[in-house]
């Protein structure tokens, strides 16, 4: 989230697409109903008549992989009728910035687009410069890398033109007004379902929210990114919160709705292969043999990240300790690094498959029955030498031999189970969807020899560490000189020392920093992520109840001269970065210090000082200590440019958000002849369907009753009870033509496989037209499977395909093709 769930009742609109909020995140509702009850309006945009869309004020069906016509649309609905925010646009966007002359987009394709290569030169996509040098939006300041503190030269770049005026026809504004003069509301509707009279209302109530003063925000969940396309769809709102003025507002902002409790934590610790902690990339053995190679290619040249040296070598001070010094750089030689190879949890499956992988190490994952086109999973298993589950007892996947369709006769790996601890058996920090790093602490003892999941970490690393002292290795270094020295007097892992370590320290003297702005890049200071740094601060006490991320401080009071009241409650817990609870927020007021809206301040300019209800985003004080003055436009300070991007030239299928069908659809692509994403990630065991087998679009989606997979919903009876077998729910027209009835045992399969369910006749599907032709959707929950639990079923991602986002290679469990029939008994 870019704001947080409090922050929900600031907003005058609120959107949710792609989520089910009301049920999946029922306390969001709480502060969506405050805001209600001061006249806000709550939209929900989603294929299925939710519970959400049940309590909403305006509901839009449309298809599923459909949303970026649907915001294309609202964009030129936007453009057409002058609602965007034009003094923000200007100020805050890089809609004035030119663009290479050379930038084209024609039928679906961007300029530079390489077919062989399925892949994008964005070459064009640049900005149009004067000077010397080009202008680089992804790289880089020269690395000097002196004896004793290492140093940077002024950063490296053109100076990019610009129109204030955003007439030029090369300006994004420009460029970005044309690309979507084809959304027209028929095309929209035609391609969405979505009726156009609804489609209008929504568009009009959204996009009022440009108007200055006012506030609309957007939530979204796996609705949105589990689509070839995700990314996009992501960038498409924020693209919509920038035409807004949305973006860094009280009551704005692009909000995810994390699935899980830590699920933002995970990430912001990098339990993804592309990146390490803090989002920094993973070191690639081609493009960074030394670490000067990294600072130089992975430092953009203007932004906050100009600071990532610092960030990055006190993480490895933090990694390798006293190892790594400035005469080895900081032992960058022993971090782990990307050999050129795509490492996405598909990726790791196909090589299964394969035979390149031969062990697996699982740690409360069920890919059995949670990963894309999961029969192919369990199969690559059977290809594996060992594998380790973590878990709290046995799951589909720590007995995938158990499957069905599979002879544990032919099976060789070897699996081991290791007993885990639940999240109530240990104690550690949490970040929830609005970044809060919440301390939790442990309610009981997990049962007989189950340990949490440090204990086991712990255990593992010294038993590697005298195996490599004992044996060696290709590079022993990199384990033998591993730092861990978060034990307790007994031996055991001390989770406090670990965070501790996290939050950062100086080496000299082992005292905490206050945050990350202490940082240093000449090997002074170790910290474990730099985004964390502030959330354990208390050099006293290693009671996480004294530290910032235990505070528990409820209040909101009032706040140098401001009305209190707005939500930021920023004495409980501990907000990254900084505790900073709503990110971008210089962007609340104008450029000279004025809020848009006086009567939700986060900030005000008084003429001599900065008023404030959060933690500035943005420089409000000189290196003395003075106030620093307005106007000041960096708003977006993370970005080379200051300013941010309509036009995105980091992403891998386009700079702006662009319509492409599912991999799997029953439409052709009404917006160009282009049907698919043309840098989409797409794997030969994929065994792709198409809609002459297969017509019925299918999605899958979460309940309140089930959990995940439902390895541990599905082992407990009450649950079961509520929700007790896996179903289908389907449109009463699509029942009558099938010849199904509620209640009915429905074959659900494509040329994947094929499962199936109970029939759940129900009028929250309705068919859509699209192109003029009827199309039916379906959906089921992803919770059950063939074995583990009270209850069984079919295994709804055993339909799915393994076709990736061309950014983050998320698979495309929202949008594909099945056909049902009536069960022959």
């Amino acid at each position: 989230m870019t704001n947080h769930w409090v922050d929900l009742k600031n907003s005058d609109v609120v959107l949710a697409i792609g989520g089910n909020n009301a049920e999946n995140h029922p306390i969001s509702m709480k502060w969506v109903t405050e805001a209600r009850k001061n006249g806000a309006k709550y939209i929900v945009v989603d294929p299925r008549f939710t519970r959400s869309a049940a309590v909403s004020d305006l509901y839009g069906p449309l298809r599923s992989g459909t949303d970026i016509a649907f915001l294309g649309g609202l964009y030129n609905y936007i453009f057409e009728n002058k609602l965007y925010h034009e003094e923000y646009v200007k100020n805050y966007t890089n809609a004035s910035w030119l663009v290479n002359p050379d930038y084209g987009f024609d039928d679906g394709l961007f300029s530079g687009y390489d077919e062989a290569g399925r892949k994008y030169d964005k070459a064009t996509w640049q900005y149009d410069t004067e000077g010397e040098t080009p202008w680089d939006t992804e790289g880089a300041f020269a690395w000097v890398n002196k004896p004793g503190t290492p140093a940077f030269t002024t950063p490296i770049g053109k100076t990019p033109k610009k129109d204030e005026t955003l007439s030029d026809p090369n300006c994004v504004f420009q460029l970005m007004k044309k690309h979507y003069e084809r959304y027209t509301p028929e095309i929209a509707s035609a391609v969405s379902g979505m009726p156009i009279d609804r489609m209008m209302e929504i568009w009009e109530t959204y996009a009022s929210t440009g108007q200055p003063g006012k506030a609309g925000t957007i939530m979204y969940a796996m609705g949105m990114t589990q689509h070839t396309y995700g990314s996009q769809n992501v960038r498409a709102m924020a693209v919509l919160q920038l035409l807004l003025g949305n973006m860094g507002m009280p009551g704005g902002g692009v909000n995810a709705l994390r699935g899980e409790s830590n699920v933002q934590g995970s990430t912001d610790m990098a339990m993804l292969f592309h990146i390490i902690p803090a989002y920094m990339a993973t070191p690639n053995a081609t493009k960074h043999k030394v670490l000067r190679d990294y600072l130089e290619k992975e430092t953009p040249s203007g932004g906050y990240w100009t600071n990532k040296p610092k960030f990055f070598i006190s993480l490895l001070k933090e990694m390798y300790g006293d190892y790594a010094t400035a005469a080895n750089n900081y032992a960058f030689d022993m971090m782990p690094k990307l050999n050129g190879k795509n490492h996405s949890h598909i990726a790791m499956f196909e090589a299964m498959n394969e035979g390149t992988v031969k062990g697996l190490f699982l740690w409360g994952q069920n890919p059995a029955v949670g990963g894309p086109n999961c029969s192919m999973e369990r199969n690559a298993m059977e290809k594996l030498d060992w594998m380790v589950a973590v878990d709290l007892w046995e799951t589909e996947t720590a007995s995938f031999w158990k499957a069905p369709t599979i002879d544990p006769s032919t099976i060789d790996t070897e699996v081991f189970l290791l007993p885990a601890a639940c999240h109530y058996e240990k104690q550690g920090s949490i970040s929830n969807s609005g970044r809060w790093i919440q301390w939790r602490w442990k309610a009981v003892d997990p049962p007989g020899d189950a340990m949490d999941d440090g204990e086991i970490c712990t255990e593992i690393v010294h038993a590697l560490k005298d195996l490599y002292k004992a044996e060696g290795g290709a590079l022993p270094e990199a384990i033998t000189e591993l730092t861990w020295d978060y034990m307790d007097e007994n031996d055991h892992l001390d989770i406090t020392k670990l965070a501790r370590a996290i939050n950062g320290y100086t080496v000299a003297d082992g005292k905490v920093v206050a945050n990350f702005t202490k940082l240093a890049a000449d090997g002074s200071t170790a910290c474990g992520n730099w985004l964390f740094s502030g959330y354990w601060t208390n050099e006293d006490s290693m009671d996480p109840a004294d530290q910032p991320t235990g505070a528990r401080d409820n209040t909101d009071p009032t706040r140098k001269g401001l009305d209190g009241g707005m939500g930021s409650h920023l004495g409980w817990s501990f907000c990254w970065p900084v505790n900073r609870r709503i990110i971008y927020n210089r962007a609340s007021c104008d450029p000279a210090g004025k809020p848009w809206n006086p009567d939700k301040p986060l900030f005000k300019w008084t003429g001599s000082e900065w008023l404030s209800n959060d933690v500035p985003d943005f420089g409000n004080k000189a290196a003395d200590g003075t106030e620093t003055k307005p106007p000041n436009s960096t708003a977006f300070i993370m970005l080379p440019e200051g300013n941010a991007r309509l036009f995105a030239q980091g992403m891998a299928d386009g700079p702006f958000p662009e319509h492409y069908e599912p991999y799997e659809s029953p439409a052709t692509n009404a917006l160009s002849s282009t049907q698919n994403d043309p840098a989409v990630v797409v794997w030969e065991s994929a065994s792709l369907g198409t809609k002459d087998k297969f017509p019925i679009v299918m999605s899958t989606y979460r309940l309140t009753e089930h959990w995940q997979t439902g390895g541990m919903t599905r082992n407990l009876p009450w649950l079961v009870e509520t929700m007790p077998k896996m179903f289908i729910e389907l449109s009463q027209e699509l029942a009558d033509d099938k010849g199904i009835e509620s209640g009915d045992s429905v074959v659900i399969e494509n040329n994947r496989g094929a499962i199936t369910a109970l029939a759940m006749v129900t009028n929250r599907f309705k068919p859509f037209t699209i192109n003029g032709e009827t199309v039916h959707q379906v959906g089921t929950p992803w919770h059950w499977s063939y074995s583990s639990g009270c209850s069984i079923g079919g295994s709804a991602n055993d339909l799915t395909p393994n076709v990736g986002d061309a950014n983050t290679m998320i698979p495309e469990y929202k949008a594909f093709l099945v056909d049902i029939r009536k069960e022959e008994v």
